[in-house]
């Protein structure tokens, strides 16, 4: 019997009669994460594309052993994506459990297990992540940035001068400013259903999360790249709430926006959300927004106690608000029926 759904085909990113708009969420880890955990109480149509960069801890581990995707990130969006019945919370809670031993599972997580062990029994790994979302109730989908497991290479500029740091461990925590990010191999495949929901798209979400490892690196595979310049969807970049020590010291809210557009200067942006209390100078984090055509959206996103975490409440509230037209305290639709 074929573990493969519906008989060897996966189930469509977009479910025809679901609840809201299509969504396409794009980032990895705990960021990628906050969204989900947002984007699921406006809409079951999402797609979740994760970058397949990581090279430390469990992930790291059976990449270099087994030659796979480094499962982590994935495993995460799926678990945020869960259902909140007692079914998907106990698996959410399986898949995130990690082993604590002195010998080789020590800090293990069983989802990355499961992840792995359903692409070796399938030799299909967008397959094997629908099977685990199956199982976990989730709402939408989870698919990889790209078809091959990637390494990040940047470009570091500090008091020492500049260096090639790679990996993506590496090049989150070393001080300096990142002048250049590649991807190693250089123009990897994407992979084809990350593509087919960016162009299925009604919203494609960017952010928050580490900046030049888990968001940037959606901008240099060359179909994706494509995808979310020629998409018909709406764009929305979402800032992050503070710096990344080591990988985004002394960056502003408007030096990301900036960027992301010395990256890709021909990518529109519709909406860049930010957090009031994450931008040093307003009016440069509009200017950088309207370089991209996008507006800044100001709305407290984070949990308020200081720490640089998202509430997933408040930031579905904002993302309700941005996929609306409601960028100010006056919805746009009555902004123009005034002017009729």
């Amino acid at each position: 019997m074929s573990l493969i759904p519906d008989g060897g085909t996966p189930p469509p990113s977009l479910q025809p009669g679901a609840r809201g708009p299509a969504v396409v969420a794009l980032g990895g880890g705990h960021g990628l994460a906050a969204t989900l955990g947002a984007l699921r109480h406006l809409s079951q149509n999402l797609t979740a594309v994760v970058t397949v960069a990581d090279d430390g801890g469990s992930s790291g581990r059976l990449r270099h052993e087994l030659g796979v995707l480094p499962p982590g990130d994935l495993r995460m969006a799926l678990s945020a994506l869960c259902d909140d019945g007692e079914w998907g919370l106990t698996w959410r809670d399986v898949l995130q459990h990690r082993f604590v031993s002195d010998g080789p599972l020590n800090n293990h997580a069983v989802g990355n297990l499961l992840i792995v062990a359903l692409w070796e029994l399938l030799g299909n790994e967008v397959a094997g992540l629908d099977l685990v979302g199956r199982l976990l109730g989730v709402h939408g989908r989870v698919v990889p940035m790209a078809a091959v497991p990637l390494e990040i290479e940047a470009e570091v500029k500090s008091g020492e001068g500049t260096r090639t740091v790679c990996g993506q461990y590496n090049v989150a925590v070393t001080p300096g400013r990142v002048e250049r990010i590649r991807l190693v191999p250089d123009a990897p495949p994407a992979c084809p259903e990350a593509v087919a929901a960016v162009r299925a798209a009604d919203w494609v979400v960017l952010g928050p999360g580490s900046w030049y490892t888990s968001v940037i690196p959606h901008l240099l595979v060359p179909e994706l790249a494509e995808a979310l310049h020629t998409t018909p969807a709406r764009r929305a970049l979402t800032v992050n709430l503070s710096a990344q020590v080591g990988e985004t010291d002394g960056m502003s809210a408007a030096d990301h926006v900036r960027s992301l557009h010395e990256l890709t200067p021909g990518l529109r942006l519709d909406v860049v959300l930010a957090d009031p209390t994450a931008v040093e100078d307003l009016d440069d984090l509009t200017d950088a927004a309207r370089a991209c055509g996008a507006e800044v959206l100001l709305r407290q996103i984070g949990v308020g106690d200081g720490t640089a975490r998202h509430d997933p409440l408040r930031l579905a509230a904002a993302y309700r608000d941005a996929f609306e037209g409601v960028l100010g305290d006056v919805h746009r639709s009555r902004q123009e029926s005034a002017g009729e």
